[in-house]
């Protein structure tokens, strides 16, 4: 039989490849990065809110924690927002390389924020993730605003791991991700009004977009969020951001299976992408020695 971790641990390599799988979405859908992150929220909350009503789950919640699970759905929603607009002003390579950055904010936001006692070694693999970074950075220089968009985006995926990963261990996953989600959608849903964006076209789409948005919104959202929520009662934050450092590689994979000659980068940005690749192995080899011992 497998332990609760170690089936944590695999089911969290499907969601990350999933979510490689998500940039690629992202760069197909023509929208811009607001109208997609709002679209993607609100199909999600409508896929979540299906699953809770036939699941029959209770959705009464302390002010305090709704409070909490809004806070952090602006957090993710941001995150989104950052991350499919790194997509559109630079390339689907850049940005998941870039996200990375992750488990090294992780890896400071713990002990900040909860007075977690700091891991050198977990300190030590975020510096070889800059490592990589760096090799990145010196030879795609003209995507200077994409890498900042996306580093931003890594910060706020990492702060909304850290704070997730208290909420989970109190609350269902799946009422946590109907809230944050409804919180995503209702913080943009003002963001929107108030610059007037809304307007007849804006809820016009075609037939590609909105595929590609139910693809997104089900598969890549609702299942992805929920499952990654629930991960997090059996791993903490870091392994969980650094695992994610997979992401890159898988999406750049698939990016450049479908966008070929526009997702084909230097040899030294690869370089950099390996890099990253064994830092997450060498995490999740010390890791299971440590629980073996």
């Amino acid at each position: 039989m497998l332990s609760d971790n170690l089936k944590s641990y695999l089911h969290l390599h499907l969601v990350v490849f999933i979510w490689g799988f998500t940039a690629v979405l992202g760069a197909l859908i023509s929208l811009d990065a607001l109208p997609l992150v709002w679209f993607r929220m609100l199909f999600a909350v409508g896929f979540i809110a299906i699953y809770i009503y036939f699941k029959k789950l209770p959705l009464k919640v302390s002010k305090k924690a709704l409070f909490q699970f809004l806070f952090s759905g602006l957090i993710i929603a941001l995150h989104w927002f950052t991350f499919f607009r790194a997509i559109k002003i630079s390339n689907v390579s850049i940005t998941l390389a870039c996200l990375s950055t992750g488990a090294l904010f992780a890896s400071l936001l713990e002990p900040l924020l909860f007075g977690k006692k700091i891991v050198f070694y977990e300190v030590f693999f975020g510096l070889l993730v800059v490592v990589g970074l760096y090799i990145i950075f010196n030879v795609e220089g003209n995507y200077v605003w994409g890498m900042a968009t996306a580093l931003t985006s890594a910060f706020l995926s990492a702060l909304f791991a850290v704070i997730n990963s208290k909420l989970v261990k109190e609350h269902n996953p799946t009422i946590i991700s109907f809230y944050e989600l409804s919180g995503g959608v209702l913080f943009f849903t003002f963001l929107l009004l108030f610059t007037q964006s809304f307007s007849s076209t804006f809820f016009v789409l075609s037939a590609k977009d909105l595929l590609y948005l139910m693809i997104l919104s089900s598969v890549c959202t609702a299942y992805a969020f929920i499952a990654s929520t629930s991960i997090m009662k059996f791993l903490s934050p870091y392994t969980v951001m650094l695992t994610i450092n997979l992401e890159p590689i898988y999406g750049i994979i698939l990016a450049v299976l479908v966008f070929k000659e526009k997702e084909k980068m230097s040899f030294e940005f690869y370089i950099g992408a390996v890099i990253i690749l064994v830092t997450v192995i060498l995490n999740a080899v010390i890791k299971s020695r440590k629980k073996l011992n």
